[in-house]
Protein backbone atom coordinates (compact mmCIF):
# COMPACT_ATOMS: atom_id res chain seq x y z
CA UNK A 1 0.00 0.00 0.00
CA UNK A 2 1.18 3.01 -1.03
CA UNK A 3 1.96 5.87 1.71
CA UNK A 4 -0.48 8.35 0.01
CA UNK A 5 -3.27 6.06 0.19
CA UNK A 6 -2.86 5.22 3.65
CA UNK A 7 -2.81 8.96 4.63
CA UNK A 8 -5.97 9.17 2.83
CA UNK A 9 -7.78 6.20 4.91
CA UNK A 10 -6.47 8.50 8.02
CA UNK A 11 -8.20 11.67 6.57
CA UNK A 12 -11.32 9.94 6.00
CA UNK A 13 -11.32 8.06 9.55
CA UNK A 14 -10.66 11.15 10.93
CA UNK A 15 -13.45 13.46 9.08
CA UNK A 16 -16.03 10.35 9.84
CA UNK A 17 -14.66 10.67 13.43
CA UNK A 18 -14.80 14.22 13.20
CA UNK A 19 -18.24 14.05 12.60
CA UNK A 20 -19.57 11.76 14.77
CA UNK A 21 -17.55 13.68 18.00
CA UNK A 22 -19.62 17.08 16.62
CA UNK A 23 -23.15 15.13 16.31
CA UNK A 24 -22.47 13.52 20.01
CA UNK A 25 -21.51 17.29 21.39
CA UNK A 26 -24.84 18.52 20.07
CA UNK A 27 -27.19 15.33 21.09
CA UNK A 28 -25.14 16.28 24.97
CA UNK A 29 -25.59 20.07 24.52
CA UNK A 30 -29.75 18.87 23.86
CA UNK A 31 -29.76 16.61 26.86
CA UNK A 32 -27.68 18.96 29.11
CA UNK A 33 -30.59 21.57 28.22
CA UNK A 34 -33.97 18.97 28.77
CA UNK A 35 -31.92 17.72 32.22
CA UNK A 36 -31.52 21.29 33.51
CA UNK A 37 -34.87 22.10 32.38
CA UNK A 38 -36.22 19.15 34.09
CA UNK A 39 -34.03 19.84 37.39
CA UNK A 40 -36.04 23.04 37.35
CA UNK A 41 -39.17 21.52 37.22
CA UNK A 42 -38.74 19.10 39.94
CA UNK A 43 -36.93 21.97 42.50
CA UNK A 44 -40.28 23.81 41.54
CA UNK A 45 -42.53 20.56 42.23
CA UNK A 46 -40.51 20.29 45.84
CA UNK A 47 -41.20 23.64 46.76
CA UNK A 48 -45.18 23.30 46.28
CA UNK A 49 -44.67 19.97 48.42
CA UNK A 50 -43.31 21.43 50.89
CA UNK A 51 -45.66 24.66 50.75
CA UNK A 52 -48.71 22.25 50.63
CA UNK A 53 -47.49 20.48 53.34
CA UNK A 54 -47.59 23.26 55.45
CA UNK A 55 -50.48 24.92 54.65
CA UNK A 56 -52.34 21.81 55.47
CA UNK A 57 -50.85 21.04 58.66
CA UNK A 58 -51.73 24.54 59.72
CA UNK A 59 -54.95 23.89 58.20
CA UNK A 60 -55.90 20.67 59.54
CA UNK A 61 -54.03 21.49 62.92
CA UNK A 62 -56.02 24.26 63.76
CA UNK A 63 -59.39 24.39 65.71
CA UNK A 64 -62.20 25.61 63.86
CA UNK A 65 -65.10 26.78 66.37
CA UNK A 66 -67.83 23.91 65.23
CA UNK A 67 -71.74 25.94 64.86
CA UNK A 68 -73.83 23.48 66.41
CA UNK A 69 -77.63 24.26 64.91
CA UNK A 70 -80.48 24.27 67.56
CA UNK A 71 -81.56 20.48 66.18
CA UNK A 72 -78.03 19.42 67.55
CA UNK A 73 -78.05 21.23 70.53
CA UNK A 74 -81.65 19.74 71.32
CA UNK A 75 -79.43 16.08 70.87
CA UNK A 76 -76.45 17.26 73.15
CA UNK A 77 -79.55 18.74 75.79
CA UNK A 78 -81.19 14.91 75.52
CA UNK A 79 -77.44 12.90 76.16
CA UNK A 80 -76.49 14.99 78.79
CA UNK A 81 -79.52 13.79 80.75
CA UNK A 82 -78.85 9.90 79.76
CA UNK A 83 -75.31 9.25 81.57
CA UNK A 84 -75.62 5.48 80.43
CA UNK A 85 -76.02 6.67 76.49
CA UNK A 86 -79.22 6.88 74.71
CA UNK A 87 -80.12 5.17 71.54
CA UNK A 88 -81.21 7.36 68.06
CA UNK A 89 -84.86 5.97 68.93
CA UNK A 90 -84.57 7.16 72.52
CA UNK A 91 -83.95 10.64 71.26
CA UNK A 92 -86.97 11.16 69.00
CA UNK A 93 -89.07 9.54 71.75
CA UNK A 94 -87.58 12.86 73.52
CA UNK A 95 -87.85 15.22 71.24
CA UNK A 96 -91.38 14.17 70.76
CA UNK A 97 -90.99 13.03 67.19
CA UNK A 98 -92.46 10.18 66.03
CA UNK A 99 -89.92 7.31 65.42
CA UNK A 100 -90.48 6.26 62.15
CA UNK A 101 -87.97 4.79 60.21
CA UNK A 102 -87.16 8.02 58.67
CA UNK A 103 -86.84 9.97 61.16
CA UNK A 104 -84.40 7.66 63.76
CA UNK A 105 -82.10 7.22 60.98
CA UNK A 106 -82.09 10.71 60.35
CA UNK A 107 -81.68 11.34 64.11
CA UNK A 108 -78.67 8.90 63.50
CA UNK A 109 -77.17 10.28 61.22
CA UNK A 110 -76.72 13.50 63.42
CA UNK A 111 -75.38 11.39 65.89
CA UNK A 112 -72.86 10.02 63.80
CA UNK A 113 -72.23 13.61 62.76
CA UNK A 114 -71.83 14.32 66.30
CA UNK A 115 -69.20 11.25 66.42
CA UNK A 116 -67.25 12.93 63.51
CA UNK A 117 -66.69 16.08 65.53
CA UNK A 118 -66.04 14.18 68.76
CA UNK A 119 -68.76 15.62 70.53
CA UNK A 120 -70.32 12.82 71.18
CA UNK A 121 -69.22 8.63 71.89
CA UNK A 122 -70.84 6.17 70.40
CA UNK A 123 -69.99 3.57 73.06
CA UNK A 124 -71.35 0.35 71.51
CA UNK A 125 -73.08 0.12 68.48
CA UNK A 126 -76.27 2.65 68.45
CA UNK A 127 -75.64 3.48 71.79
CA UNK A 128 -74.54 7.46 72.32
CA UNK A 129 -73.29 9.39 75.43
CA UNK A 130 -71.28 12.78 75.15
CA UNK A 131 -67.56 12.98 75.02
CA UNK A 132 -66.29 13.20 78.21
CA UNK A 133 -64.71 16.50 79.11
CA UNK A 134 -60.12 16.40 78.52
CA UNK A 135 -59.08 18.29 81.70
Amino acid sequence: MHLDTILDLITAQETTATQTAQRLREQISALTTELDRTDRELADLATTRTTLKTIAAAQFTAEEPIVISSAYQQILTILGTAPDGIRAKGICLALDIEPTPAHVEGTRAKLKRLVHHKLVTETEPGLFTLTPKRT
